[in-house]
Parts: structure tokens; C-alpha cells; sequence
């Protein structure tokens, strides 16, 4: 049994259940094409072997630590190059964490704590990020022109010490990606909207809790002196809100909105809750009663209840956008909302459904300028198919 040093690279896919849950065929004709023409071409080329592939990932050991975090920089950064055209919803992100360590040999795998330690560091790795260990950090030192960002020391799972970790600052990081200090500027409020629950007891009522979330992303989208994370990258956190303060941070953000929806008849119950993302604590909580007419009002005071709490100023003409409603009609708006989750499953199955939906919605409200831009979206992206 043979024993050697090694710096291992773990990369695995941000959202996987969520993407193949929403086109299993396209998700992965996606990931092969990135691992046949970015990952492997990549690992090769700085003198490293992938060990082995898992299906949201793979494993890779390099014999230079400097060539380890150089292809995972130049992975990220061509990654970051091949979402560039497509949709936010079909976009493919990685995190990728590199440690150096001893690992057992056995039959062409790799095992042990070095590999262990790895697998650990790529969890903690915010979307699209390199994060390292201070073993790897310490051998990198000045030998590549990149800067490293001290995360400071963090408790890994079914780790039993502590391990000081680094993120590279990648300077190509997207202006839009949760960990881009660039895009949350320091003089604007950060926050993410986390998928509101569904607590209709209907899996199929998921659409209207994901569609009041979408919206009221879409509203505090329209204040200029906030920040807010876009849709996809909230959404992959959809169930997993236990741990508020570990996604504050992977996000970037420093306040998250969570809450939950239940649809009954003509009735409706919307909680919300704002948190402060460092400490967990409450900041202001609400709930909402009312009928399902009432939707938009409830969407407007939850958005305007943010604002406030923020203490953020609304510039001319933000008070009226973020209150004017899309439809007057009730039925259009739920129609409209079954056809964009449709739609977001970006299948050629589901597309025309999605197509059929937003039509029978511009059909009961002539004037709902968003049922005829989501028939646009789907003819647009079934002509791309």
C-alpha cells in the first residue's frame, strides 16, 4: 500500500438536485461537455489526473500544489466564460477546494485524510470560488499573481480541528455572482430572498410559493440602494435554510428574507421573517391573512416593510414601480405563475406548456404585459432548442 504527498482537487456542481430535477438530459449533455472540453483538457495540462468522476463532480490529485491551484483558477475562470450566453436557470457553477496531504494509493484511487480534508474544503468553497487550506496556501505563497482572501478558522464537518481556509480573488469573478465583493458594494444593504415554503401540504402548490418569492426578489430588485441576489442563486438554497448564518456568508450577503405560503380557496397566508445573517437574529417579522385578490398589496407591504428596516431611500419613481401590480386579474397572474415555473424547467416538454399557460393568461387579462413577454422567452428559447 503505497502512501505519498499530494495536493487534491475536489470540484463538485452548485444545485445539481435542482438542475437535473429540472432537465435531467440537458443537465448532463452539459456537464460532459464541460468535463470533456474545460475540466479534463485543464487537469492534464498542469500535470494533474483526475482520480475519479462522481456525478455532480470529480476528484483530482497533481504531484505541484502550484499547478493544483492554477487549474482550478483557470477552471472557474473558463466556467465563468461558458455561462456567459446562457439563461441564469441553465447557468453551471462549480466550487472547488484544493488541500495538500498525505493520501494511501490503492489501485489508481486515492484515500485518507488528505482526501477527506478536501471534500470538506470544496463544501465550504462559495459558488464559483477556489478555496484552499493553509498548508496549500503557505506553499503558494508569491509564485502565482493571484491574492487570497482569509476566511479565518472553520469547523468542518466530520473534521475533528479546526483548519484556517483561503478563497482566491478571482478578479474575473461575474459582477453577479453571490461571492463577488464587486457586486455587493459596500455602501448598499446586501440580501438574498430564500425560496419562501410551501406550506399548502400540496406539492404541486410549489409554483405559487416559488412564483411570490420570484416577485418579491423581482420588487426589492428594482430599489437601487440594494443589493439583492438574483433568483437562480437563492433558489439553490431552496430546504436548506437550518444553517441561516453559514448561507449569509456563502452568499455575501448580510440580511436574508425567508417566510412561507399557504393557498387555500380564495384565502392566503404569507409569513416573512428578515434576518440578520451574521448573528440569526430577527430584524422584523410579519404575517399576512388575507384573500388571494389581496396578493399584489401583501407583495407591495413586505417590499416597502424591507425598504424601511433597511433604512434604505427610495429614488424617484422606485415607490411607484415597486407598487404597481402586473395584473388586476387574479386568475391571469396564478396562470402566469404555473407557466414561468414551466418555464424555468427549460425542457421541450414543458416549454410549450409553459408557452400554452402565459397565452390563456394574456387571453383573461389582454393588458398583462408579462404573459406576452413569456410567450416571447419560450418561442425564443424553443427556437435555441
Amino acid at each position: 500500500m503505497e502512501r505519498r504527498l499530494s495536493a487534491v482537487l475536489s470540484a463538485d456542481v452548485v444545485g445539481y438536485s435542482r438542475l437535473m430535477g429540472a432537465n435531467e438530459v440537458g443537465t448532463l449533455s452539459a456537464l460532459n461537455d464541460r468535463r470533456t472540453r474545460i475540466l479534463e483538457p485543464e487537469i492534464a495540462s498542469c500535470g494533474g489526473r483526475v482520480v475519479k468522476l462522481t456525478g455532480d463532480g470529480l476528484l483530482a490529485e497533481f504531484g505541484s500544489v502550484v499547478k493544483a491551484v492554477e487549474c482550478g483558477c483557470a477552471i472557474q475562470s473558463r466556467m465563468l466564460d461558458s455561462n456567459a450566453d446562457l439563461p441564469e436557470d441553465r447557468s453551471i457553477q462549480l466550487r472547488i477546494g484544493i488541500n495538500l496531504g498525505d493520501v494511501i494509493v490503492q489501485d489508481d484511487d486515492i484515500y485518507g485524510d488528505g482526501v477527506n480534508v478536501a471534500a470538506r474544503i470544496e463544501g465550504f468553497a462559495r459558488p464559483g470560488r477556489v478555496a484552499v487550506s493553509q498548508s496549500v496556501r503557505d506553499q503558494v505563497g508569491n509564485r502565482l499573481d493571484i491574492k487570497f482572501e482569509d476566511r479565518g478558522e472553520q469547523q468542518l464537518k466530520n473534521i475533528d480541528r479546526p483548519l484556517r481556509l483561503f478563497e482566491v480573488a478571482l478578479d474575473a469573478a461575474p459582477e453577479t455572482s453571490p461571492a463577488s465583493p464587486a457586486a455587493v458594494a459596500q455602501d448598499k444593504p446586501s440580501i438574498a430572498v430564500l425560496p419562501f415554503n410551501n406550506m399548502s401540504g400540496d406539492p404541486e402548490q410549489d409554483y405559487f410559493s416559488e412564483g411570490i418569492t420570484e416577485d418579491i426578489i423581482t420588487d426589492l430588485s428594482k430599489v437601487s440602494g440594494l443589493f439583492v441576489v438574483g433568483r437562480h442563486t437563492s433558489f439553490a438554497y431552496k430546504g436548506k435554510s437550518e444553517n441561516l448564518e453559514k448561507i449569509a456568508t456563502e452568499l455575501g450577503v448580510r440580511y436574508l428574507l425567508e417566510g412561507s405560503v399557504r393557498k387555500a380557496g380564495n384565502r392566503i397566508r404569507i409569513t416573512g421573517q428578515l434576518i440578520e445573517g451574521c448573528t440569526g437574529g430577527h430584524l422584523w417579522a410579519e404575517r399576512y391573512d388575507r384573500d388571494l385578490t389581496d396578493i399584489f398589496e401583501i407583495q407591495d407591504e413586505i417590499t416597502r416593510a424591507i425598504v424601511e428596516q433597511l433604512r434604505v431611500r427610495l429614488v424617484p419613481g422606485e415607490s411607484k414601480a415597486i407598487s404597481q401590480a402586473p395584473t388586476v386579474n387574479v386568475d391571469a397572474y396564478n396562470l402566469y405563475l404555473q407557466g414561468r415555473q414551466y418555464f424555468h424547467n427549460a425542457t421541450k416538454a414543458f416549454l410549450p406548456r409553459a408557452r400554452q399557460l402565459f397565452v390563456d393568461a394574456s387571453e383573461i387579462d389582454p393588458g398583462f404585459a408579462k404573459a406576452y413577454a413569456g410567450i416571447a422567452s419560450c418561442d425564443a428559447r424553443m427556437i435555441g432548442w
